[in-house]
């Protein structure tokens, strides 16, 4: 019993004989070209990432330095060096060994590093053991733990309404 079929290909100018093409009897010709498996049992893409409405975050990792400025939606966390500044609609953390020199604008604000830099308009600023923060600080509430260091103006429990006079009522002076 033969395995393999034998076919001839056509002779071209200049050789004198066509030579015999083995092709295997037990795979079609449709075969031979490459066609995804549409049913792969491992993926060959990586995963999309979350989005930041889904719990995903960026990372600037510990031994990564950059300058420039972070603007945009989601999560930040810097484990690195960053100069310039962050403006996100979301929470922004610096863990301990990171260093940031810059303004941040974020909802939560969250300090294990060193913060040279104001932190405007946070909803909630948490100064963790061992973080640093050289700058003025306005935020909705602020938490500071023993162990760290702070250098500058803070201004929480303010909401900006409660601050305005309300009509009728008279300042004597």
């Amino acid at each position: 019993m033969a395995l393999w079929k034998e076919s001839t290909t056509p002779a071209t100018a200049g050789s004198p004989v066509a030579a015999p093409a083995a092709v295997p009897l037990d795979r079609p010709a449709s075969a031979e070209r490459s066609t995804p498996d549409p049913n792969p049992t491992v993926s060959p893409r990586r995963p999309t990432p979350k989005s930041a409405t889904e719990g995903g975050e960026s990372v600037i990792a510990a031994n990564i330095t950059i300058e420039g400025k972070i603007e945009g939606s989601g999560n930040v966390r810097i484990a690195g060096r960053f100069k310039g500044d962050v403006r996100i609609d979301g929470n922004f953390s610096i863990e301990a060994g990171a260093h940031l020199t810059g303004q941040v604008l974020a909802s939560i604000v969250v300090v294990g590093g060193e913060l040279q830099g104001n932190i405007e308009s946070a909803k909630r600023v948490d100064v963790l053991e061992g973080g640093v923060v050289v700058g003025d600080v306005k935020a909705g509430s602020i938490t500071v733990a023993a162990g760290s260091r702070m250098r500058g103006h803070v201004e929480f429990g303010w909401d900006e309404e409660k601050t305005k006079m309300k009509p009728g009522l008279v300042s004597s002076g």
